[in-house]
C-alpha cells in the first residue's frame, strides 16, 4: 500500500512469493498430527466445514482434550473442537452444531463397513425383483443424472431408493391384481 493519504491501490506486484505450498506435516509426523489430518468434518454447515478444514490445513486446529458442555442439553457430550452443541441436539433442532444457524447440514459419507452393508442390501433387493424390473432399475442406475437448476436437494441415493421402492410396490400390486380362474383357462 502507498503511504499517500487516500491512495489504497498498490502499483507494484507482491514482493515475496511462496515457492511451495504450506504442508502441515512437513516437519511434524506425530500421531496427533496424523489424527488431525485424518479428521472428517461433518454435521456442520458448509461455511463452518470450510473454516474447520482451513484450520486443519494450516495447522491451527486445536483438538479438545476433554469433552465440552453442550449449550442445549447442558451435558458434557461435545467431543469435537469448535462445536457448541452435541450432534444429537443439532440433529434434533436441525441446526449446525458449530454456529447454531439453521442452514443445510453436510453429513459424513458412510464408512467402508456401512457402504458394504448397503451394497449387500441392494444386491438382495435386486435379486428379489423379477428380470424385467431388475433391468429397468439397472437402466435407471446407468442413466446420467441431470442436476436440477431449481435447487432440488434430493440426493442420488434417495432417488435410487425411491425408484427401487416404486418397482417393488408395482411388483406387489401386479401379483395381487391378476387372478387365475379355472374357467378362464379352458
Amino acid at each position: 500500500m502507498s503511504t499517500q493519504k487516500g491512495n489504497t491501490s498498490r502499483s507494484r506486484p507482491q514482493k515475496y512469493k511462496n515457492r511451495t505450498a504450506f504442508k502441515n506435516n512437513l516437519h511434524d509426523t506425530s500421531q496427533q498430527t496424523k489424527a488431525i489430518n485424518a479428521t472428517h468434518v461433518s454435521d456442520v454447515c458448509q461455511r463452518c466445514k470450510e473454516i474447520i478444514e482451513w484450520k486443519i490445513k494450516y495447522k491451527k486446529y486445536k483438538p479438545l482434550t476433554q469433552p465440552k458442555k453442550c449449550v442445549k442439553c447442558d451435558n458434557k457430550t461435545i467431543k469435537r473442537a469448535y462445536h457448541i452443541m452435541c450432534n444429537p441436539c443439532g440433529q434434533k433442532l436441525g441446526v449446525c452444531s458449530k454456529c447454531g444457524q439453521p442452514k443445510e447440514i453436510i453429513h459424513a459419507p458412510p464408512t467402508q463397513q456401512e457402504q458394504f452393508q448397503l451394497d449387500e442390501e441392494m444386491k438382495q433387493l435386486l435379486k428379489s425383483l423379477p428380470e424385467r424390473k431388475r433391468r429397468t432399475f439397472i437402466r435407471f442406475l446407468n442413466k446420467p443424472r441431470a442436476d436440477p437448476i431449481d435447487g432440488d436437494k434430493g440426493s442420488r441415493a434417495d432417488d435410487i431408493l425411491k425408484k427401487l421402492n416404486d418397482l417393488k410396490i408395482e411388483e406387489d400390486n401386479s401379483e395381487d391384481d391378476y387372478d387365475y380362474d379355472s374357467e378362464d383357462i379352458m
